[in-house]
C-alpha cells in the first residue's frame, strides 16, 4: 500500500471515541464494530484491506465469528488505527487506568515532584482552555469493579449524586477524610459509569458538574488521609469536567484544594502556581468569595516564601473581596468559606512567616482566637488546624499557659477525627513544645504518641 492510499483509507481517530464502540472494543466484539464502521461509510473490502483479513473472514466476523487469537486482534487493531488498550491487548495508560493497576499510594518525594510537574502542567493547560478534553477516559473506572448503571439518567439520578455529595461533605468537615473517603471513592467508580448512559443535554452538563464535585470531595478526602497520588488524580479529573461543564467557580475551588495539598507538602511554589491559577478561573467566574478564598491562600503561600510585602498585600485583596461578596446561592463547594474560615486563613499566614513581626504575630493571635470562638461541632477538624496554629502563636509571643491549654485542646479533640493531615500540622507545636520543659515537654509526647497512633 503506497502513502497516499494509506493516508485515504485512514480512519478517523474520533470513530474509536463513540460510546457504543468503545464498548463493543472493551468487549472485543468485532463484529458490532465492524458494523458500526459500515454506518460511517467503512466498507467490507476496506475493511479487509486495512486488517489484512480476506473479504470472507470479514464476512464471517459480521456474521458472528469470534475472532480470539492475540496477534489477529493486535493486528486488527493496528490495521484499523484503533488504540491497543481500547481492546486490551496492550497495557498502556488506558489499559493501565481501566484497571486500577495505578496504586494510590504515597509517593516518594522524587517521585512526586514529576508527579506535581505533570498536574500542575495539566492544570494550566485546563484552566486556560489550552487542553483536549479527555472525554474518552472520563467513564473509566479509576478503581475495582462496580454494580452496573443505569442504561438511562435522569435528573433525579444527578441529584442523588448531589445529595451524597453533600453529606459525605459534611461528615468530612466534622470527623475528617477518614471517616468517609473509601465512601466517596467508592460512589465515584459507580457513578462515572453515568456518562456512558442516554441522557439529554441538560442533564448530562449537569451531571458532568456532579461528578466533578464528587471527585474533588474524593481527591480532598484522600489528601486528608495522606493519599496524595490519588488525590491528584481526583483532583485532574474534576478540574477537567468543571471545565467541560464551564463551571469556572468550581474549577477554581479545585485549584484551591490543589494549592492547599502542595503546600501541605512543602512545594509553597508550585501551591503559588495552583492558587493563582485559581485567580484567574475565581474572577471570571465572577464569584468574589471565591476570588477572596484564593487571595488569602495566595497570601499563606507567600509567608511561607517569606515575602511579607506580597503577603500582605494578598490579604488585604482578600478582605476587600470578601466584604463585597454575594453570600446568596452560593454552590456548596464554597459555603464552608466564611468569616471563621478568612480569619483562621488570616491567622496562619501572619505566623507561617519565617521572621515574622511582633505585629504579625499579635495579629496572629487575634485571628485566630476569633475563628475558634466561632466554631461549631460540625467543623471540628478546621478548629483543630486553628487550636494548633493558635497554640504556636501564643508560645512564639510568650504566653505558655494559654498556649498549653489550646495544645492540649487540639491533641484531645485530633483523636476523635480521622485525619491524617491534622496531626501533620501539629509538627511545629510538638517541636516548640519539644524545646520547652515540665507540661509543654508532656504535650510533644502526647502529639508524638498521636502520630504513632495514626
Amino acid at each position: 500500500m503506497n502513502a497516499d492510499q494509506a493516508s485515504t483509507d485512514a480512519i478517523s481517530p474520533a470513530v474509536w471515541e463513540h460510546r457504543e464502540m468503545r464498548l463493543a472494543l472493551a468487549a472485543r466484539d468485532l463484529r458490532t464494530t465492524y458494523q458500526r464502521l459500515q454506518r460511517v461509510g467503512v466498507s467490507q473490502r476496506r475493511i479487509a484491506r486495512l486488517t489484512g483479513q480476506t473479504a470472507s473472514e470479514v464476512y464471517e466476523v459480521l456474521k458472528g465469528r469470534r475472532v480470539m487469537a492475540h496477534d489477529v486482534l493486535v493486528r486488527i487493531a493496528d490495521g484499523l488505527g484503533i488504540p491497543r488498550g481500547y481492546m486490551g491487548v496492550a497495557y498502556d495508560e488506558s489499559t493501565e487506568t481501566a484497571l486500577d493497576l495505578a496504586a494510590a499510594t504515597c509517593s516518594t518525594y522524587v517521585d512526586e515532584r514529576e508527579e506535581v510537574r505533570r498536574l500542575l502542567s495539566h492544570a494550566a493547560n485546563v484552566t486556560m482552555g489550552t487542553a483536549p478534553d479527555e472525554v474518552a477516559r472520563w467513564w473509566q473506572p479509576v478503581d475495582r469493579q462496580v454494580a452496573p448503571a443505569p442504561a438511562r439518567v435522569g435528573t433525579w439520578d444527578v441529584e442523588q449524586i448531589e445529595a451524597l455529595t453533600a453529606t459525605m461533605r459534611t461528615l468530612d468537615y466534622r470527623h475528617g477524610g477518614g471517616s468517609c473517603r473509601d465512601a466517596v471513592a467508592a460512589q465515584v467508580r459507580w457513578a462515572q459509569q453515568l456518562l456512558t448512559a442516554t441522557c439529554n443535554d441538560q442533564t448530562l452538563t449537569r451531571l458532568h458538574l456532579a461528578l466533578a464535585d464528587l471527585h474533588n470531595l474524593a481527591g480532598w478526602t484522600s489528601f486528608d488521609v495522606g493519599m496524595y497520588s490519588a488525590a491528584r488524580k481526583h483532583f485532574a479529573r474534576a478540574l477537567e469536567q468543571a471545565k467541560h461543564a464551564d463551571d469556572l467557580s468550581l474549577a477554581a475551588n479545585i485549584l484551591y484544594r490543589m494549592g492547599r495539598l502542595h503546600l501541605h507538602r512543602g512545594m509553597h511554589r508550585e501551591a503559588l502556581r495552583f492558587f493563582q491559577l485559581g485567580q484567574i478561573a475565581a474572577q471570571d467566574s465572577g464569584s468574589e468569595l471565591t476570588v477572596a478564598m484564593l487571595c488569602v491562600n495566595e497570601a499563606w503561600a507567600y509567608a511561607l516564601l517569606d515575602d511579607s510585602e506580597q503577603m500582605h498585600r494578598s490579604i488585604g485583596r482578600a478582605q476587600d473581596e470578601f466584604s463585597r461578596a454575594n453570600r446568596e446561592n452560593v454552590p456548596a463547594w464554597v459555603q464552608f468559606f466564611g468569616q471563621a474560615d478568612l480569619n483562621a486563613s488570616i491567622g496562619v499566614t501572619l505566623s507561617a512567616l519565617l521572621s515574622p513581626s511582633e505585629a504579625d504575630l499579635n495579629g496572629s493571635v487575634f485571628y485566630l482566637q476569633q475563628a475558634v470562638e466561632m466554631r461549631g461541632p460540625g467543623m471540628a477538624r478546621s478548629k483543630i488546624f486553628e487550636l494548633t496554629a493558635l497554640a504556636v502563636a501564643y508560645l512564639r509571643v510568650g504566653e505558655r499557659d494559654r498556649g498549653l491549654d489550646a495544645g492540649r485542646e487540639a491533641v484531645a479533640s485530633a483523636a476523635t477525627v480521622r485525619s491524617v493531615r491534622t496531626i501533620d500540622r501539629m509538627e511545629p507545636l510538638r517541636r516548640l513544645a519539644r524545646s520547652q520543659h515540665g507540661d509543654l515537654r508532656d504535650l510533644a509526647d502526647k502529639v508524638t504518641t498521636l502520630r504513632t497512633a495514626s
